[in-house]
């Protein structure tokens, strides 16, 4: 079974880092409950920035989820005033 993961690293200031979890916790269940394929969604925390790691069942709905109006109208308007960088957005399949 294949599965994918969409990994979004975010550049946010330590000061900042309660904001953006924040963010995430609030848009976690909505992702889970609402968006297709969507297995798992967890927050990674490094000094030099933020990760967000999604599980999905495929490619296509990592891809999905990324024009989803869950992402670009709540998660990244929630995030915008909080990132020093544009975000990287990578998606890998796993076997």
């Amino acid at each position: 079974m294949q599965k994918a993961y969409l990994q979004i690293t975010l550049k946010v200031n330590v000061s900042e880092r309660e904001a953006a979890a924040n963010v995430y916790t609030t848009f976690k269940e909505p992702f889970l409950s609402r968006i297709a394929g969507a297995l798992s969604k967890e927050l990674l925390i490094r000094d030099e920035d933020v990760q967000v790691l999604h599980g999905f069942d495929s490619v296509s709905d990592a891809k999905a989820y990324l024009e989803s109006d869950l992402f670009n109208k709540d998660v990244v308007v929630g995030l915008k005033d909080l990132l020093q960088a544009e975000p990287e957005i990578r998606i890998y399949s796993a076997f």
